[in-house]
């Protein structure tokens, strides 16, 4: 199982322009071209996620995740954001790189949270951050998950 496995090229977008967590998640989710009442609806799972404790796991990532009944399989989506947002990350700092994972409630192959561990493993390499940071296309991005064999 490889990241590049539930993340395509239209999934990603290297200019997030909100300023706000609940933008940068409305922009997250529409990345993944969903419907737009279900989009609604699973923003407001994603913020209740985010009541629940922030996913800004620090060093300028954050990955919003959940489980909903609105996702028939698992999807992934990034965002780069240029100047970062306040996120109440856990180091306090604003965060530029967000990885959104959401999944449905079952899964037969039950990879939500291997998905999860392997974002989170990513993120603490220390080269990561600042070159999640640079990225100049989907396919860079694509590049370095390959490279890091996640």
């Amino acid at each position: 199982m490889r990241l590049s496995d539930f993340l395509s090229p239209e999934c990603v977008s290297l200019a997030l322009a909100g300023s706000t967590r609940e933008e940068i998640l409305a922009e997250l989710v529409r990345l993944l071209r969903i419907p737009e009442s279900d989009s609604a609806a699973l923003i407001q799972v994603l913020q209740r996620r985010e009541q629940l404790g922030s996913t800004g796991v620090g060093r300028g990532i954050a990955i919003p995740h959940c489980r909903t009944p609105i996702a028939s399989r698992l999807r992934l989506a990034f965002g780069q954001h240029p100047t970062g947002v306040a996120y109440n990350a856990i180091d306090g700092q604003p965060v530029f790189s967000f990885f959104l994972i959401v999944a449905p409630p079952i899964e037969i192959s039950n990879v939500y949270l291997p998905v999860l561990g392997r974002i989170a493993q990513l993120a603490k390499e220390p080269d990561v951050p600042e070159r999640l940071r640079t990225l100049t296309s989907a396919d860079a991005l694509l590049g370095l998950l390959a490279e890091k064999g996640v």
